[in-house]
């Protein structure tokens, strides 16, 4: 997965997830990547800072995780508490909007998928190499395993919004 920090023709600035650089072409080229402040496709990328941080110094925290089972690509900045979803501010009634739609999508997850706890990167790749039953897995998995899945073709993406209460899961 890689984020782009993108704009609209009305400056509005945001972030978005893609599975290589040739799906943001691809959905650019589309108009299928919309500015969620005013709904524009006229979109291009803003300028960035680099993410200098060595490979070595990655977080070993646990982050939740889930793999998808037909490989459709999922545009979310992670585990964010604040539910933003990787756009840095959006208007009240928008964020309310998108904090439920991603709270549907969490619940979905949880009633339709196996939870395998730490056991995500080793289970997910059973499953991508037929050693397993082929099933909607979530689980934990760091930053480093998170890329190393992907690294090996694994499709993962993290799951939005928090941890349900009093539950040890993602």
């Amino acid at each position: 997965m890689i984020v782009f920090d993108l704009k609209c023709s009305l400056d509005h600035e945001f972030e978005a997830w893609f599975r290589s650089s040739d799906h943001y072409a691809e959905q650019l080229a589309y108009d299928e990547i919309e500015c969620p402040y005013c709904g524009s496709v006229d979109i291009t990328k803003a300028l960035m800072a680099p993410n200098l941080r060595a490979k070595g110094n990655r977080s070993q925290q646990r982050h939740p995780a889930i793999q998808s089972r037909d490989g459709d690509e999922a545009a979310s900045g992670g585990n964010n508490p604040g539910g933003t979803f990787g756009v840095t501010s959006l208007p009240k009634e928008l964020q309310s909007q998108l904090d439920e739609v991603l709270k549907n999508v969490r619940s979905h997850v949880e009633e339709n998928c196996e939870y395998v706890g730490d056991r995500f990167p080793e289970e997910a790749r059973k499953i991508y190499y037929g050693e397993a039953k082929e099933r909607g897995i979530y689980g934990e998995a760091t930053l480093e395993e998170s890329d190393e899945l992907s690294d090996e073709g694994i499709d993962v993406f993290p799951l939005p919004l928090s941890r349900k209460a009093g539950r040890s899961d993602a």
